[in-house]
């Protein structure tokens, strides 16, 4: 389920428009800018790239710059330059492209993606996430470990829905150096370990 309908946050980071990758040795944000001249809050799928910036170009660079000596760059770019050179302006557009791309490059199934904007929901915050649940039969919320912060258990119980938190254990994979470095975008292992490489890893989890 893509949240495309949600809020987007005007300030602050977001991972709606920004990644981790391994540039010039180390861990940095890569950021592709968005319009802000709107008011007040929007959806993400209203939400357009900040084209005044030539920033597709400038991506392109960054990731030859990055990974240009990495075993799987001609593959991995093979796949990201027709997402990153021309894909949709539209933010939600864009990233829908970009991980259903990847995701058959590593011959993930996405056939059963829906998109949350088409699907009617009125609610927000836990009854959201409840309703997003109900609407696909499912019985299990599985969650990151922050989400006990702001989510209400309790509410996901009385639905009728179990709430699991994932202890989720980093894969280390071969990149290059001698020191491992997690949380990067999934472009960093298909660049060193391809995609056969990439969907193993998944695999074990």
């Amino acid at each position: 389920m893509f949240l495309d309908h949600v809020q987007f946050s005007k300030t602050g980071g977001t991972w709606s428009n920004r990644v981790r990758m391994r540039i010039g040795g180390g861990a940095q944000w890569v950021t592709a800018p968005v319009g802000r001249a709107f008011h007040g809050a929007i959806p993400v799928n209203e939400v357009v790239w900040d084209d005044r910036q030539p920033w597709r170009s400038k991506l392109l660079k960054t990731l030859t710059a990055g990974y240009g000596r990495c075993p799987y760059f001609s593959e991995t770019m093979a796949v990201l330059e027709p997402i990153v050179g021309f894909g949709p302006n539209g933010l939600a557009e864009f990233n829908i492209a970009a991980v259903t791309a990847l995701c058959a490059h590593i011959s993930l199934d996405l056939k059963g993606r829906l998109m949350s904007s088409q699907m009617g929901f009125a609610t927000q915050s836990n009854e959201l996430l409840i309703d997003i649940i109900r609407s696909v039969k499912g019985d299990v919320y599985l969650c990151g470990g922050g989400s006990g912060d702001y989510q209400n258990d309790e509410s996901f119980r009385q639905a009728g829905i179990e709430v699991q938190y994932q202890s989720f254990q980093h894969p280390v994979y071969a990149q290059g150096s001698s020191t491992f470095e997690p949380g990067l975008s999934i472009v960093d292992a298909l660049m060193n370990i391809g995609a056969a490489g990439t969907r193993a890893v998944l695999s074990v989890q």
